[in-house]
């Protein structure tokens, strides 16, 4: 290898070297970025997650006042049953938790009255 072949040979590996450093900078910055969105993201979940604790701590407390506690786990567990019913699947004795298909059950629909 003459001198002027390495010397392009050098020129080439810098110019390479050159890239390689520009796109390490960028992704950097947007690593940083990411981090802080993701940071600023986690507090946001937290702060929502602690006021979705607070309304439904009020809801249940409004509840209790007014039914009790056992009216409401009743409550919740028949308006579960029934969104899985509208899911299209079955939520009788007999068939339970398979799909239901384009027609109504009568066992399921005994369950609502």
């Amino acid at each position: 290898m003459n001198k002027k072949e390495m010397l392009e040979h050098f020129s080439s590996f810098e110019k390479k070297f050159t890239d390689l450093q520009e796109d390490l900078v960028k992704l950097k910055t947007n690593l940083v970025q990411l981090v802080e969105e993701n940071h600023q993201l986690a507090h946001e979940n937290h702060h929502l997650r602690q006021r979705l604790d607070d309304l439904r701590n009020d809801h249940v407390s409004e509840a209790d006042e007014t039914h009790g506690e056992n009216m409401q786990a009743v409550g919740e567990g028949y308006d579960n049953l029934a969104r899985i019913y509208e899911e299209g699947f079955h939520i009788c004795h007999v068939y339970f938790g398979t799909p239901r298909g384009e027609k109504d059950c009568i066992f399921c629909l005994k369950f609502f009255e």
